[in-house]
């Protein structure tokens, strides 16, 4: 399969590129990051590839996927670029909001014959973590999510952080009310998230995507904690989601349906 990678430059792009490069079914046939043009080649094993400055790029190198790890006011409309292209898309930037999913399910239709996988989270760990606590949710009264990151990511809370509280707001509408009624400092218990769940964003050099779901009731915790260490950790996911893109006609949002879970 012939792949294409936009945000090449990038730290994530980069490790895209040399995770393609490296898979002996898939063909690096594009490379595209404005900011990084003619700055040098992308790719691991196989000769590097140069990086291009626009999209045009896909198309005359024959892709099929186009892999986005840019900013989420960028990835939807390169999305949209690919549909008419009759390229497919997988998104691992984080930030798309509703309107972006709705105009990518508009540009991706489910009838095909292009898929479009958009995942906040590709570690395939993250993805365990947010169902066991989906699974978890009914049996407990409270719960906050903390999620930790790197000081270059640009919004906060994280879309992983979103999702499994979304997740768990679907699985349970059971909580027990924040007590707090005096904040000494004013956004001290984090931003109220779907169903009241507490959600809390730590930015922090060093670190690279962590997540932590605390979960309480009497007498009992629960702590479900995620940690990527490299992103390395992510590519097993891409990888997965720009194998199965091409059956997946529509617009497929995290990596659950592709594990099966």
């Amino acid at each position: 399969m012939r792949v294409g990678v936009i945000g090449a430059a990038g730290r994530m792009g980069s490790t895209v590129c040399a995770a393609v490069d490296s898979a002996q079914d898939l063909d690096l046939v594009a490379a595209v990051d404005p900011a990084g043009a003619g700055a040098g080649g992308a790719g691991g094993t196989r000769p590097r590839r140069a990086i291009a400055a626009t999209l045009e790029a896909l198309s005359a190198g024959g892709a099929e996927v186009a892999v986005d790890f840019t900013a989420p006011g960028a990835a939807v409309p390169n999305a949209l670029w690919c549909a008419r292209r009759g390229i497919h898309a997988v998104i691992g930037t984080t930030g798309v909001d509703e309107r972006g999913l709705a105009e990518l399910a508009a540009a991706f239709p489910a009838a095909g014959p292009l898929g479009c996988v958009v995942a906040p989270n590709f570690a395939i760990g993250a993805v365990l973590m947010m169902r066991f606590a989906e699974m978890a949710a009914p049996w407990f009264d409270s719960a906050e999510v903390v999620e930790l990151h790197h000081d270059q990511k640009a919004d906060a809370p994280s879309g992983t952080a979103l999702l499994t509280a979304r997740r768990m707001a679907a699985a349970s509408g059971d909580w027990a009310p924040d007590p707090t009624r005096v904040e000494a400092l004013p956004g001290a218990r984090g931003a109220s998230g779907p169903a009241g769940i507490r959600i809390h964003a730590v930015r922090l050099r060093g670190l690279v995507a962590h997540q932590e779901v605390l979960l309480g009731g009497l007498g009992q915790t629960l702590t479900i904690r995620h940690d990527s260490y490299d992103r390395q950790s992510f590519m097993p996911g891409v990888l997965l989601a720009v194998r199965q893109v091409a059956s997946r006609p529509g617009l497929t949002v995290g990596l659950e349906t592709l594990l099966g879970i």
